[in-house]
């Protein structure tokens, strides 16, 4: 049977203008803005470039922001003195219009919150005196690059990601998202490849979440009941796209399950693409799992509304031309996954929401990687 465009545009909006909920957040449709680091906030304050770049996603359909990375209160978090902070009264200030500003455009926020581990080598902003610190002091390569965190770091560590979801709360954001993919610090105790530990925090997969639990049970405790506090995670790492935390759904039920259990309201499963099936026998991709093994919504990514399948195109200056989302459509009629977070392609164009929803299809635009130099 032909679809014919008006048909497809309707099945768009009728799929992706549905309410999501996240505990206490209602967030008005299924679309989301993917974190995606910018490094556009000289010393770590995000100026009126910034408001207007999450505003006007926000003006334009994104029912939920997710920000890119931004560093929690501690020395060792981070490597750029450009990339923003979520601690410190001018960068919160900053902050504070961000947020301010998206409500103002009919749209939801949260700030993701980042502390990058051993990827972060000695010497770099915004402290550059800062230690590298690890859960074993070793890279996602398996070479050296700092020290393996002591029981003080460790406290410290979490203590800065439960000040910075307090902080998110008061200043008036909806939600936040603990970074624990890639690689970064709560991945490194995640992946066995990273966590050679032999106390508490290390050894089974079960032994290997304890960390991530822990900040995940702190930042529970600093914000109140119905904040929502959504966790990303990954299989896959910076420098090891082959990595996995589980190679089958039951070793992914034990690393979620304590994760659940402190107090995550949604997962948002990163991939670098989407329709991928992640176990054998089932074409669930890894939301998929996560959601029938959880009970918990989860958000889906990686190469929405593109026709590449590998963002790390994106790195050598390619580009990418749009592709059809209904894959993406026939999987959220499924309740396969709950939301959808969108990069490249909404990096691109602001607009992407907007012609999504109401059927503009032939609006879209092909991703340029030049987009990554500006803020449009």
């Amino acid at each position: 049977m032909t679809v014919t465009v008006s048909e497809a545009a309707s099945r768009a909006a009728r799929v992706l203008s549905r309410p999501a909920v996240i505990n206490g957040l209602t967030v008005p449709n299924r679309i989301a803005m993917a974190p995606m680091t910018r490094q556009f906030s000289p010393g770590g304050v995000p100026g009126e470039d910034v408001v207007s770049y999450y505003s006007r996603r926000a003006a334009a359909g994104v029912g939920l922001i997710v920000t890119e990375g931004t560093y929690v209160g501690h020395p060792s978090a981070g490597q750029s003195d450009r990339v923003p902070r979520f601690h410190g009264e001018e960068q919160l200030a900053g902050w504070t219009k961000v947020a301010e500003a998206v409500h103002a455009a009919g749209g939801t926020i949260m700030p993701q919150l980042w502390h990058i581990g051993t990827v972060r080598r000695p010497g770099e902003p915004p402290f550059p005196d800062a230690p590298v610190l690890g859960p074993s002091g070793l890279r996602t390569d398996g070479t050296e690059g700092g020290r393996a965190m002591t029981r003080r770091d460790i406290d410290e560590v979490i203590g800065a990601f439960a000040e910075a979801a307090a902080a998110a709360e008061r200043i008036g954001f909806d939600g936040v998202e603990l970074h624990g993919a890639h690689g970064y610090l709560i991945d490194q105790f995640l992946w066995a490849g990273t966590n050679r530990r032999t106390d508490a925090y290390g050894g089974d997969p079960v032994a290997r979440t304890k960390f991530a639990a822990e900040v995940v049970a702190a930042v529970r405790e600093a914000v109140s009941p119905g904040f929502p506090v959504v966790f990303r995670y990954s299989q896959w790492k910076q420098d090891a796209y082959g990595a996995r935390l589980a190679e089958t759904p039951q070793e992914l039920e034990a690393v979620l399950a304590p994760l659940a259990a402190a107090g995550v309201d949604a997962f948002h499963a990163s991939t670098r693409r989407y329709w991928l099936p992640e176990f054998e026998g089932a074409d669930l991709n890894l939301a998929g799992w996560t959601r029938k093994l959880t009970g918990r919504p989860t958000l889906t990514v990686g190469s929405v509304g593109l026709d590449d399948g590998d963002f790390t195109r994106t790195f050598r200056g390619e580009g990418a031309g749009v592709s059809s989302l209904d894959n993406l459509l026939d999987r959220m009629e499924r309740d396969e996954f709950d939301i959808v977070a969108v990069g490249r392609a909404l990096l691109q164009d602001p607009h992407w929401a907007a012609k999504v929803l109401e059927g503009r299809f032939d609006e879209l635009r092909s991703y340029d990687a030049s987009a990554l130099t500006f803020l449009s």
